[in-house]
This record gives C-alpha cells, sequence and structure tokens, in this order.
C-alpha cells in the first residue's frame, strides 16, 4: 500500500487537528514553539554560521516535534525527559544529522542557482536604492531570483517534509524517506497547497489585527509586544499541524504502514 491519496480539504482539516491536538497541552507546544522561535532569533544573528547550523538541525527539530505531538494525541505527559527519547534510538541522529547537511547543501545550491545568475542586477538595485533612499530598485531586482528560490525550495521541501519520521519510526534508509517524502507530496500537492494557504491567512490575519491596533492610537512598540504571544501560539499550533499531516498521509485507521524496504510499500 502507498501513500494515502487525500482531497484537497484535508489541508484544512490538518491545520484544525493541530488547533485541537495544540489545546491538549497549549502550554507545552506554546513553550516548544517559543524555543524554536528563539533558534531562529539567534540564526539570524549569528550569520553565516548560525542559519547554516540551524537549517542543518531542522530534521531533528522535526523529529522531536512530530514525537512530542505523537505522545499529546495519545493523552500522555510531556515531560522534559520524553523530548530527547527520538534521539536515542540507535543510528537515528547520525542518519538525522546526515539529511541535516543534505537538507542545507540543497538549500545553498538553490540560493546559488537562484540568485547568481541576477547578481548584477540585485547590485545595481541595492546602488538605486541606496541613492534614492527607495526600497523599490530593490525589491523589484529581487521579485525574481525570490520567486525561483521559493519554487526551488518547494521542490526540496517536499522531499524532506516526512523523511526525519519515515527513517525513524519506519527505519527506512535516507534515499527511501526522501522518496516517499516527495512522493507523498506530490500526491497531496492539493491538499498542500490548501493548508499553505490556510496558514498564509492565519499569519496576514494577525499582522491585519496588530495593523488595526496601530491605527487605533497604539504605540507601535505596544502593538509589536501584543503580537509576538499570538505568533507564537499560532507556530505552535502549526506545529502541531504536522502531525495529522504525517497520520493522514502514512497510517490507515491508526495503524502505521508497513514499508517494503525493496522499495514500496505494503499494509
Amino acid at each position: 500500500m502507498q501513500a494515502a491519496f487525500l482531497p484537497a480539504i484535508s489541508g484544512w482539516q490538518w491545520t484544525r487537528d493541530g488547533l485541537r491536538l495544540f489545546l491538549k497541552q497549549p502550554l507545552v507546544m506554546f513553550t516548544w514553539a517559543m524555543a524554536i522561535s528563539l533558534m531562529v532569533m539567534i540564526a539570524t544573528v549569528t550569520p553565516p554560521i548560525g542559519p547554516l547550523i540551524f537549517v542543518g538541525l531542522m530534521p531533528v527539530v522535526t523529529l522531536m516535534t512530530l514525537s512530542a505531538c505523537r505522545h499529546i494525541a495519545a493523552n500522555d505527559r510531556m515531560l522534559l525527559s520524553i523530548w530527547i527519547k527520538p534521539l536515542q534510538k540507535p543510528n537515528v541522529f547520525k542518519k538525522l544529522l546526515i539529511m541535516g547537511a543534505l537538507y542545507t547543501g540543497l538549500c545553498m545550491a538553490a540560493g546559488l542557482l537562484a540568485f547568481l545568475p541576477f547578481s548584477s542586477a540585485v547590485g545595481e538595485g541595492i546602488k538605486l536604492a541606496a541613492a534614492s533612499q527607495d526600497i523599490g530598485p530593490f525589491i523589484s531586482a529581487m521579485r525574481i531570483p525570490l520567486l525561483l528560490f521559493g519554487t526551488l525550495y518547494v521542490v526540496i521541501a517536499a522531499f524532506f517534509w516526512h523523511a526525519p519520521v519515515l527513517v525513524t519510526w519506519h527505519d527506512l534508509r535516507i534515499a527511501q524517506s526522501l522518496f516517499f517524502s516527495a512522493v507523498a507530496c506530490w500526491r497531496n500537492k492539493w491538499a498542500f497547497i490548501v493548508y499553505g494557504a490556510t496558514w498564509v491567512f492565519v499569519f496576514v490575519s494577525i499582522d491585519l489585527c496588530a495593523s488595526l491596533l496601530g491605527t487605533m492610537g497604539l504605540s507601535l512598540e505596544l502593538v509589536g509586544m501584543l503580537q509576538i504571544p499570538f505568533n507564537i501560539a499560532a507556530a505552535g499550533v502549526l506545529y502541531c499541524s504536522f502531525y495529522p499531516a504525517y497520520t493522514t498521509v502514512f497510517e490507515i485507521n491508526g495503524a502505521p504502514l508497513e514499508f517494503d524496504h525493496r522499495g514500496g510499500t505494503q499494509a
């Protein structure tokens, strides 16, 4: 049996189920989302090493997130010691680090392919923006490279979306996990489009509400402080929604699919 083929509405259902999962232990997932946000902040202020380390650790973070969601879905109380348990399985941490290195390398290659051909135009845009004190020329020069990089990144993300869990919970080799993840994402591309659109709507709505508070006379500093917990809570629900996105594709009636390590799946 191969990865399930789900309708487009599943993208919304993943978000809804993620909210239900979050509400089971909201403080746990809020704290985890806050920890990830802190890692992102540290990475952004420590280039280039910080971003490389953060991207390389994404498979580890993904596995820890879905493992926590698995415990919460089973109504188990999340304790601090449980967070690292998935990484204690033999060879798992090593495989995830290899996967993370591959993920980082592919993202860097995508960046080079997307931006290098337009480096002259981007440089000219920076000069014009500095001379005119107008960011418009820079934004215009970055439009095509960013669109190209976004397209390449979506392709890369499809290969790695389910891969950390497939390596750990199904004992697949790295190459097999990447293949099955990509196939699963392609089979459910319309569900993922709805899923992505739902989360864009959520975060844009939070920004619009913050802007509305600003127009009502609140200071920007206060608005920013008020927005932070809502962003973190939304991120916590987002991370929780990864779990139903996995279970609905790779589990049938609550039972995980059994993988044929020669290249297929079976019931």
